[in-house]
Formats: structure tokens, C-alpha cells, sequence
């Protein structure tokens, strides 16, 4: 019995570290603070944390970092403008590296994000750097600049 109790543990454990959302995969890659801290500040976080399914291209803390200081401060304040930048990195369903195709794709904030395939994958003149981060509710691309809605 011992020994059944502790495979059924080990097993809901594997299946919780399997499990993570967006949100919780991006904290734990550790790259993504200011991402989550502007997900924070938009009141996003429950949204990502949802059932989805989205593809989230996701700026690193270093694509943060080239936006101007007293910029990204402004931004954070003003949550409006935060959550249409933020949502703009967010398109719904889920699609893989091996599915994108060059072209105009549609934004969770409504507008469209520039896909291109030539000479690796940029969104809107974002490079691509990572692909296929599978969460429980979507999957993350990582991009090295912030994108912007148009």
C-alpha cells in the first residue's frame, strides 16, 4: 500500500510539472520578468492563465531593455496601452514552429503582426530566437524586441 501511495504521488507531481500554463512556463524560464511583471500590471495574468489555447510571442527582459527607461515606465502606468501591446503578442490557437507561413496574422488585440520566413522567422522585424515552448494552454515563441501595434 506504502508503495502505491507513493507512485500515485509521484505521478499527480509529474502530471503538475507537466501542466503549467503560459504564464507559470514563462516565470520559470527566468527571462521573462518584465513581461511578467506588464502582465501583472494589466491585469492579463488570469487571461494567459486561461483555457486558451494561444501562441504568445514573448519578448526577453533584454528586448524590454531596448525600450527607453522613462518609455517602458510610462507604459507600465498606463494600462491600456499596456494590455493593446501586450495582447498584440498574443495570437489565438496554437501554432508551431513548423506551421507559421509568411504573411499577415491576426492579434488577439485585433490588429495584424507581419510574419516573415526568409532568412529565419520575424514577427513585425522581431527575430524569432526560441520556438515551441509547450504549455498547458498554448505554446510561446521568443522574440528578441517588442513589438508594437500599428
Amino acid at each position: 500500500m506504502k508503495k502505491l501511495i507513493i507512485a500515485a504521488g509521484i505521478a499527480v507531481a509529474a502530471f503538475a510539472a507537466q501542466a503549467k500554463d503560459i504564464v507559470d512556463t514563462a516565470v520559470g524560464a527566468g527571462n521573462f520578468k518584465t513581461l511578467a511583471a506588464a502582465l501583472q500590471a494589466a491585469g492579463l495574468v488570469d487571461t494567459l492563465k486561461g483555457k486558451g489555447p494561444f501562441t504568445v510571442f514573448a519578448p526577453t527582459d533584454a528586448a524590454f531593455a531596448k525600450i527607453p527607461k522613462a518609455d517602458l515606465d510610462a507604459l507600465l502606468k498606463d494600462k491600456a496601452k499596456l494590455t493593446a501591446v501586450l495582447t498584440y503578442h498574443v495570437v489565438p490557437g496554437t501554432v508551431m514552429a513548423k506551421d507559421v507561413k509568411a504573411g499577415m496574422v491576426k492579434t488577439v488585440q485585433g490588429g495584424s503582426l507581419t510574419v516573415a520566413t526568409a532568412g529565419g522567422v520575424t514577427v513585425d522585424n522581431a527575430k524569432v530566437t526560441a520556438t515551441d515552448i509547450v504549455a498547458s494552454n498554448g505554446v510561446i515563441h521568443v522574440i528578441d524586441t517588442v513589438v508594437l501595434p500599428k
